[in-house]
């Protein structure tokens, strides 16, 4: 699988995986509780500040920024439209910072980090019988597939530009579920193989 991850260090390449993650993980929870504009405008311009301190990196994820805003301003429209345009400030402010957050995260994190840093969070319920291993790697699966998501789309959409001079927009769902589809069964061929392997 292709991975977000820029090759180019920054700053925040240097931060522990398990720092980041739980300020992703406090700052996204806190959000939610509060319903102040002020607050979640201060949030969401230090997750700006933070988005712009990476440099050329973050400019290489623009596509995933351009996203990110179109849903934004849906989600805004939407709300004006059904007459609450204080929600749809509030719910856009919310989902901005944390998805800029998501973003840096991905941008500056191997996913062998993550994993690691989500077996240890983990490890407590084994005490319990549950398996964390396979719920760690169920999670880091999700996390993978996400960020691969957002690369293949990244790829079919260049090639279509290089051969139209066009977006792909709409005209890549089928391909791009394809391409995922095939991924998938890659990934649970190799799983199986490396169970069955394992069972001997």
């Amino acid at each position: 699988m292709h991975s977000l991850l820029s090759a180019q260090r920054t700053w925040l390449h240097g931060v522990s995986a398990g720092a980041k993650l739980s300020v992703l993980a406090i700052l996204g929870t806190l959000q939610f509780f509060t319903e102040s504009l002020v607050l979640l405008g201060a949030l969401t311009l230090a997750c700006l500040v933070l988005w712009i301190s990476l440099g050329s990196v973050a400019w290489g994820a623009r596509r995933l920024l351009a996203s990110l805003l179109v849903a934004c301003v849906l989600i805004l429209g939407f709300h004006f439209w059904l007459g609450h345009p204080m929600l749809g400030v509030i719910s856009t402010l919310r989902l901005l910072s944390a998805s800029l957050l998501g973003i840096a995260l991905t941008l500056t994190t191997p996913s062998t980090a993550l994993l690691s840093v989500l077996e240890r969070v983990l490890s407590p319920l084994q005490k319990v019988g549950v398996r964390t291993e396979r719920l760690a790697l169920q999670l880091g699966l999700m996390l993978r597939f996400t960020e691969h998501f957002f690369v293949l789309w990244k790829r079919l959409d260049d090639a279509h530009r290089l051969r139209t001079g066009k977006a792909g927009g709409l005209r890549l769902l089928a391909p791009l579920a394809i391409q995922m589809l095939l991924a998938a069964r890659r990934v649970a061929d190799t799983l199986q193989l490396r169970l069955s392997d394992q069972n001997r």
